[in-house]
């Protein structure tokens, strides 16, 4: 059964920011990628209300979250499903073995719009999704405006469960 997802409405980044924000998320940790960078990273480096911090690896984004997390701050860690493979050790004991809740949202670079992830021509974005499930971490498809409200939840639940959180974004989002 395909997952594809519909094409319309495509997702603005404004209202992921405001999702983010209605979550409690003060922080951003992000590498720079193709897939977010107009509509999502260079508002969120706009955004007097947000702290972001821009790290050389996405495994460095793992223990940065971990530590505002101990001091009570929320976070979010915006990577692309590249840098989401490359840090899978650091969220396996970070997140998953310590109980830390690591919120990711993941840009995945080369899928097609209409395209369910697991359909995906990009080898790198088909394991994607069976990773997250084998790592037992929760995922939501971000594509489209009615996507947006899973956001918040997403994000209140890995902090209520001390778990992490993973929300794949599709396609790039739409810049104001």
């Amino acid at each position: 059964m395909s997952d594809a997802r519909p094409t319309s409405d495509p997702v603005r980044g404004a209202s992921i920011i405001a999702a983010v924000k209605s979550a409690g998320v003060g922080t951003v940790i992000t590498v720079p990628d193709i897939t977010t960078s107009d509509g999502l990273l260079r508002p969120i480096s706009n955004d007097a209300n947000l702290r972001h911090i821009n790290v050389c690896k996405e495994d460095e984004c793992i223990g940065i979250s971990a530590g505002l997390s101990f001091a009570g701050e929320r976070a979010l860690i915006l990577i692309q499903n590249t840098g989401f493979l490359d840090s899978i050790n650091a969220i396996r004991a970070v997140g998953v073995e310590y109980e830390i809740p690591i919120c990711l949202m993941v840009g995945l670079l080369g899928k097609q719009a209409g395209e369910a992830p697991s359909e995906a021509r990009n080898y790198g974005v088909r394991i994607v999704e069976p990773i997250l499930d084998a790592m037992g971490i929760p995922r939501a498809l971000i594509e489209t405006e009615e996507d947006v409200a899973l956001i918040a939840p997403a994000i209140e639940a890995a902090y209520k469960t001390s778990r992490p959180t993973a929300l794949l974004i599709g396609q790039s989002p739409e810049a104001e």
